[in-house]
């Protein structure tokens, strides 16, 4: 049995035990659905502990860094300066290489990301 495996069983023996005691009893939401993030995206061994680190206040350094990126793209929507459009490019572009080079790029098309910026640069107010 792997490491994984033998750990969610100990886990299921201690919830179950702790349920048969009524430990678990009263609890705050019990009886009400669990608000549970979409985490589809997320590789199913990592989950709990994504999950324990967002409610800890830490989210994994690529979703503050796509986080990051998705904050300069709307920026750059609304840039006038050509210098602080230009360092926002740049930092964008560090941004989306660090993640690609980690291998965690959602960008699956050069050539439409392209278009994208285009379109939004068009799209600025003014």
């Amino acid at each position: 049995m792997s490491a994984l495996l033998l750990l969610d069983a100990l886990a299921e023996a201690r919830i179950e035990e702790a349920m048969r005691e009524g430990a678990l009893d009263g609890l705050p939401g019990a009886g009400r659905p669990l608000d549970l993030d979409d985490d589809r995206l997320v590789p199913e061994e990592l989950r709990a502990a994504y999950r324990i680190l967002k409610n800890a206040g830490f989210v994994p350094p690529e979703v503050e860094a796509r986080r990051d990126a998705a904050d300069l793209a709307a920026l750059l929507a609304t840039l006038d300066d050509d210098d602080a459009r230009r360092r926002a490019l740049v930092r964008l572009a560090l941004i989306e290489t660090r993640l690609e080079a980690s291998g965690t790029s959602l960008r699956l098309d050069r050539a439409y990301h392209g278009r994208l910026l285009d379109h939004l640069a068009r799209s600025q107010p003014g």
